[in-house]
């Protein structure tokens, strides 16, 4: 029964939008920082085929401040606002949006049962989740599980119901991102940056998202680091600030610590400004390459959260990976050789 109703959709998305080309689109990903980054491809690639059609985009509320840095993002819903108020208050707000359109780049039951209750004439999903079938209409083929794609890409699989049948490699996601609406930084922050060094940003956990390096490592790395030429900047949340205050103090000055000192905005202006950023598998890593900064990223080697699905792409970004989900296996003579080919110690 599936495979006949697949048929009829495949057949039907072929000939999507011919006669009348989206003018409103939901982009929904209502979750993380770094999933929110690795979905504005999606974004840059409508506008490039759809470039007078509105973009609106569903994620939570500490991820508007990253959306909104994106060009292609007209106007950011916030998730959590709609959990707040009745299904036919949520079916207003998209009637007045007049969204024709929603491209479900998530598994959230919530936006899938709302947008079909709003009547949203195309609602797109992928097929291997199987609420789609009752709750989209245009119902894309996708593999998540084993595939070798970054989760970008993976993405941009679900545009196909548009007629966009582009499928950038790696290296090209990258032009897609839109990443150029930066807040500005505020002074007292910029000062910090020196423009005679290599300003290097370590943000070194990842709010338990990802298996993360361990503080040894990063101190080993720090030691190593000629402080001449390189100014080495801690960032974390304010909760984070806690955790990491005492492993601060034992570096003894060689670096600054900004834990809790930046809000988000501030984080994405700083990372932006920034020449470097060493994190692991969390939303800092996507933003530092989404900027064009140099990155490099600290994975683990299980099958779901390793570099090659969910890494940085970037112009300079890269990742190092773990062997048998040993996080001591990437050493920090290995991280210091990843970096020294940024010109790590000398300013660039």
């Amino acid at each position: 029964m599936f495979v006949i109703t697949f048929e009829v959709k495949k057949e039907a998305a072929m000939f999507f939008f011919k006669t009348a080309p989206p003018q409103h689109i939901l982009v929904a990903r209502e979750d993380a920082m770094g999933d929110v980054i690795l979905a504005m491809p999606v974004c840059g690639l409508i506008k490039k085929y759809y470039p007078s059609c509105k973009i609106y985009f569903l994620g939570q509320t500490y991820t508007k401040a990253v959306a909104l840095c994106c060009e292609h993002i007209d106007e950011f819903i916030n998730y959590d606002d709609w959990k707040k108020i009745s299904p036919g208050e949520v079916s207003r707000i998209l009637h007045e949006k007049k969204i024709d359109t929603v491209v479900h780049l998530l598994q959230e039951k919530g936006t899938v049962i709302l947008c079909s209750q709003a009547k949203i004439r195309y609602r797109i999903g992928p097929g291997n989740v199987l609420r789609h079938w009752r709750y989209c209409n245009r119902i894309v083929m996708l593999s998540r599980k084993k595939s070798r794609l970054n989760e970008a890409q993976l993405n941009i699989k679900l545009l196909r119901p548009l007629s966009i049948k582009e499928r950038p490699r790696r290296d090209q996601v990258p032009q897609y991102y839109g990443f150029t609406k930066i807040p500005l930084l505020e002074p007292a922050f910029g000062e910090l940056l020196q423009k005679d060094k290599f300003n290097l940003i370590i943000h070194p956990l990842s709010n338990k998202n990802a298996k993360e390096w361990g503080l040894h490592n990063f101190s080993a790395l720090v030691s190593k680091i000629d402080k001449n030429k390189t100014r080495i900047f801690i960032t974390g949340s304010l909760k984070e600030k806690d955790i990491l205050s005492e492993w601060i103090a034992s570096l003894q000055n060689e670096v600054t610590d900004l834990t809790g000192a930046l809000s988000t905005e501030q984080l994405i202006a700083f990372i932006a400004a920034g020449d470097g950023l060493i994190a692991a598998s969390t939303g800092p890593v996507h933003i530092a390459a989404a900027a064009g900064i140099y990155t490099l990223g600290l994975y683990e080697d299980r099958w779901s959260k390793r570099g090659e699905r969910w890494g940085p792409l970037g112009n300079k970004a890269t990742y190092l990976q773990c062997v048998n989900e040993d996080m001591d296996t990437i050493t920090p003579a290995a991280v210091l050789e990843e970096i020294t080919k940024w010109g790590i110690h000398k300013k660039v």
